[in-house]
Order: C-alpha cells, then sequence, then structure tokens
C-alpha cells in the first residue's frame, strides 16, 4: 500500500517527500506532470537535490511510483489503468500541489478547485474499495482572511465573513469546505502553513520568489511599513518534517494544525535589525504611512507589461507588502506540542538566506541527475555539507 501524495517536485513537496523516504518504509506513489518514468525522475531529482545526493536518491527510487497526471486536468489526467491502481493501492493521501498564483482567478481555480475537487472524488473511490487511513490537505493560515491585528486559534471555525487576501487564499480557503464536507466519513486532516522561507539548516533555497521580495524590501533605506508588525515566516525543515509526521501519525488530538511561527514570531524591525548587523547595513528607517500608497504604486508597475524585472518586483511587493501589514500571528501550540519541537527564529537564518539569493541570482544551479553512481564530481547536497 502507498501514500498518494501531489506536490512532490514543488518547494514544500520536497521537504515532505525527502521526510517520508528518510523516516518512514512507506511507498509513495507520487503524481507528477511527467509523461514517462524518465521524466518523473528528472523532475523529481530536481525537487530533491536540495536534500539528498544521486547515490541516494537512485536507492530510494525502487519505493517509488511515478503517475502521470495533472490537476487541472479531467480525472488528474491519469490513465485508466493508474486511476483503478490507485483505488486499489492508495492507503491514504497526501494533497499537497497547488497554483501558488496571488493575481489569477483562472489558474487558482483551475489547479486549487478543480483539482483539489477532483483528489477528493479520487478518494471517495478508494474509500469504496477500502477505507482510506488519511486525507491530508495542505492549506495555508492564510484562510482566516484579511483581519489586521489578529492573533489567529488554531481551533477557529473558517469565517466567511472575512475578506480573503487574494485569489489564493480564497480558493484553498473553499478548498478545505469541500475536503470537509465531502469526506465526512474519511479521518481528514488539515495542515495550514503561514510563509515558508527558508531552511533553518543552510542558506541554499530553490524557492525565490519571496526570498526576491524580502530582499527588494531588506535594500530599501525607508521601509513603508510600521517596525512593530510581526511577520509570522517559517523554516521550510520544520514545516516539510512537521506535514510528513502528522500525516503518518495515528493519535492526533486535532484535525487542524498551523505550522507557523506562533507567539515567537518576530516584528519587521527585529528582522530588520537582525539583518543589517549580520550584513554590515544600515538599519532602514520606518513609514508606516505608506504601505497603502506603496502597494498601489507596486499594483500599478504589475500592471505595466514591458518593464520586465521591474513588472515581477511590483507583482510580488504588491501582494507582499497587503499580507504584511495586516499584522496577523497564527497561533501554533498545537502543532509545537504535536511535534515536540518549534521552528527557528527568522532572524537567525534569515541574512545567509539574503546572501546567497543574491550570489546565485535568485537561481539555484540545477544539476543533472548523473547517468552512473560514480558521485566523485557531484557536489554533496546542502544536508549533507552542514556542521
Amino acid at each position: 500500500m502507498a501514500i498518494l501524495m501531489t506536490g512532490s517536485t514543488g518547494y514544500i513537496g520536497s521537504y515532505i517527500t525527502e521526510w517520508l523516504l528518510r523516516h518512514s518504509d512507506h511507498e509513495l506513489a507520487l503524481l507528477v506532470r511527467a509523461p514517462d518514468y524518465d521524466a518523473g525522475v528528472e523532475r523529481l531529482w530536481q525537487s530533491l537535490q536540495l536534500h539528498m545526493n544521486a547515490d541516494e536518491f537512485h536507492r530510494h527510487l525502487d519505493r517509488i511510483c511515478f503517475i502521470s497526471g495533472d490537476l487541472a486536468a479531467p480525472n488528474l489526467g491519469i490513465s485508466t489503468a493508474d486511476y483503478d491502481w490507485l483505488i486499489s493501492n492508495a492507503e491514504s493521501v497526501l494533497h499537497d500541489a497547488a497554483a501558488l498564483n496571488f493575481r489569477s482567478e483562472r489558474a487558482c481555480t483551475n489547479h486549487n478547485l478543480r483539482g483539489t475537487l477532483s483528489m477528493i472524488k479520487l478518494a471517495r473511490a478508494i474509500q469504496e474499495d477500502h477505507p482510506l487511513r488519511r486525507f491530508t490537505f495542505v492549506s495555508t493560515v492564510a484562510v482566516a482572511g484579511n483581519r489586521p491585528g489578529a492573533s489567529v486559534m488554531e481551533g477557529e471555525p473558517l469565517d466567511w465573513s472575512q475578506p480573503d487576501f487574494n485569489p489564493y487564499t480564497r480558493t484553498k480557503k473553499f478548498c478545505e469546505h469541500m475536503v470537509r464536507e465531502l469526506l465526512p466519513d474519511v479521518p481528514c486532516l488539515v495542515v495550514r502553513p503561514s510563509s515558508v522561507i527558508g531552511d533553518s539548516r543552510f542558506p541554499e533555497t530553490t524557492q525565490f520568489d519571496m526570498v526576491r521580495a524580502l530582499c527588494a524590501l531588506t535594500d530599501l533605506p525607508i521601509l513603508p511599513l510600521d517596525r512593530d508588525i510581526r511577520l509570522d515566516v517559517v523554516n521550510a525543515d520544520w514545516v516539510g518534517h512537521g506535514i510528513a509526521e502528522l500525516h503518518l501519525r495515528e493519535d492526533l488530538e486535532h484535525k487542524t494544525y498551523h505550522l507557523s511561527s506562533g507567539s515567537e514570531a518576530r516584528s519587521i524591525g527585529e528582522i530588520a535589525e537582525a539583518f543589517s548587523v549580520s550584513l554590515g547595513k544600515r538599519t532602514p528607517s520606518f513609514a508606516g504611512g505608506l504601505a497603502v500608497p506603496f502597494a498601489r504604486t507596486m499594483d500599478a508597475l504589475a500592471r505595466v507589461s514591458r518593464l520586465g524585472p521591474l513588472r515581477r518586483i511590483g507583482a510580488l511587493l504588491s501582494v507582499f507588502i497587503t499580507c504584511v501589514a495586516a499584522d496577523m500571528v497564527y497561533d501554533n501550540r498545537r502543532a509545537v506540542r504535536a511535534l515536540g519541537s518549534a521552528p527557528i527564529p527568522f532572524t537567525s537564518y534569515g541574512p545567509p538566506l539574503y546572501s546567497y539569493a543574491k550570489s546565485v541570482n535568485f537561481q539555484f544551479p540545477y544539476r543533472p541527475l548523473p547517468e552512473s553512481l560514480d558521485l566523485s564530481d557531484v557536489p554533496p547536497s546542502p544536508v549533507q555539507t552542514m556542521t
């Protein structure tokens, strides 16, 4: 029996997959957008080379079944033979894949809403064949809505009266609702990460969008934010481990967990000071009154098609400033208690991440998978080199 997982080739998904391969003996059935086995292997290697070298990657392949598919396609784009195999052989479902698009209703509707509905339909078919052990849905803390100054508890129900931040958070909220409403007889778990940025153990990363936004803000002499605003950033290594372990655990007390910084979330002022001290930069000034006009200016840049990099920065910062200015913190005591560990404060690992991202021009130096297991010329993964 296998864990059916989506999103294994994504950023958080790579951490979940790595943890399951190293800390469990489960077989994994991975839904990937790849036409054949070789393409699936190559896509997964791009995802996992941050975490392991090629030798270890090859050793894990006999536990992995690649299912060619697409969240936005009818029946997930899965062949009839593979669909029937999953119905007979999936013991649980871990649905992590999504369109992380803060501006496009179409992308979020197609991938998040339609994709999750298709995963629910497949789960229903599995449940009719044999009892599913668990359906885990990876959501986001931002389903709580735009509630400036709020501290959101893990046990709070969805509040449909609250305004949504963007299409991504809106569709994620409805996905949670569908999972609970349409799988009443299946043990369901909802995990909600906050802003997942970087790894507490090493500076390397393969996800640069939020890092690029932070770097752009760090380089400004004046930040259009109040210095006391709290920023709920959480390290990917804790989130990936948390999702994987909670999915496997049989003794969970709750159905919803926040993988967030909680009460340990640092303020913008604390983060800026930590960056300035570590990087030898001058601490920026703060001007909270500029948050709204700054976001509007960035939004205008995002809508101009010919500005190239400026357009991308505008798109990132217009969304980022809006979310940060809400000054929301998400309680994580359930998750910390269940996992026996807490996330690492961003102030301790953020500055090296800044330096790394700048050094590689916000592009991870992917390596092709060696044809043989002669790894004498292959650099080790960051996990293997950390002290």
